[in-house]
């Protein structure tokens, strides 16, 4: 081979690598492109994502398992949503909601109803209760001599204080056995229904069904209940909106109750898996205590079966009662404060 020659198929050589880097770089590139075109898709997907809040109204607990379980399983996401909890016991939840702190609050009718009555000018909406049944419980020692709501005239009941759904229970309570305030001895204990118990500061305590009676039965001290849900139906905790963004964005509430919903069928399925779901949700959450409350709270959730509905006939009861005791005036548009659309 002559030097020409040799120095040709050198040439052609250099010039099919050269050709041959040209593609593979080319290749390389459009990989790249597709893979950062897949990269802004999915940053645009989370960018899209419309950001929400739901302020919760208490301490991280295990009763809002179907809220931690559709945020963990992308319920919310899937919906197109994006949700924070805002946790922390707050006076007046709906006021917060009112102001723009929140899109959302898991609040309870007769709040909602008692909130309406204060101030005229108020525009929310409760548009799913999650708390079927009312989730407030008398509790006497089981061997107590109070036998029935009648029975109660005389004895010293312990409240956490004038306020929340324990009074109003405990109100209700009273009116189903025909009394009044003034026929038993109130007394203000704090949220130490328990030790008061324990100890025999009172005769009987309010607290919640699925919490005070199972602490108590824990500590070997045996109890019976009164609940409320049987004796007089009150609309309980369910998720309330303004009246502005449920006209304005009903595809965001229903997506957000939808979501919610789901979870509440998946803690109603698997309540230990809720129980795994919640502990990062709640800090320093005992799984075994907290799985006894879901459990005691599962009825509470499930009432007649409907999850989620807001039933006319409970509504009426609640705002009847509520006119009964003088806590608010008679509400003309009833309707116009919950639905089921």
């Amino acid at each position: 081979m002559s030097l020409t020659s040799h120095r040709l198929s050198v040439t052609w050589k250099l010039m099919a690598l050269v050709v041959l880097c040209t593609v593979l770089l080319a290749a390389c590139g459009e990989s790249g492109a597709a893979n950062n075109s897949n990269s802004n898709s999915s940053g645009s997907t989370d960018k899209t994502l419309k950001s929400i809040s739901i302020g919760l109204g208490y301490n991280p607990d295990i009763q809002f398992a179907p809220f931690y379980v559709a945020q963990s399983k992308g319920y919310y996401k899937d919906a197109g949503l994006n949700v924070t909890f805002n946790h922390g016991i707050v006076t007046d939840l709906i006021g917060t909601m009112a102001a723009g702190k929140n899109n959302f609050v898991f609040a309870s009718g007769d709040e909602l109803l008692v909130a309406h009555d204060k101030n005229k000018n108020l525009q929310a909406v409760d548009v799913s209760t999650i708390f079927q049944k009312y989730p407030v419980s008398l509790i006497v020692p089981k061997d107590s001599p109070i036998q029935t709501l009648a029975d109660l005239k005389g004895h010293t009941i312990g409240e956490p204080g004038p306020f929340g759904s324990t009074h109003t229970g405990l109100l209700a309570l009273l009116q189903a056995g025909k009394l009044t305030p003034s026929d038993v001895k109130l007394q203000s204990i704090g949220f130490n229904q328990v030790s008061a118990m324990i100890s025999h500061k009172v005769d009987a305590v309010v607290g919640y069904s699925n919490n005070e009676p199972l602490q108590l039965e824990r500590n070997g001290f045996n109890v019976r209940t009164f609940a409320v849900s049987d004796y007089v139906p009150l609309i309980s905790n369910g998720i309330i909106t303004t009246q502005d963004i449920y006209t304005n964005q009903p595809q965001t509430v229903r997506a957000f109750v939808d979501a919610t919903i789901k979870g509440l069928k998946d803690v109603i399925a698997d309540p230990q898996k809720a129980v795994d779901i919640s502990k990062s949700y709640v800090p320093g959450m005992n799984a075994d205590q907290a799985l006894a409350v879901l459990k005691y709270t599962i009825p509470i959730y499930q009432g007649n079966g409907k999850l989620g509905y807001n039933d006319p006939a409970i509504w009426q009861s609640t705002e009847k009662f509520l006119v009964a005791q003088k806590m608010i005036a008679p509400v003309d548009n009833l309707s116009q404060i919950y639905t089921n659309k």
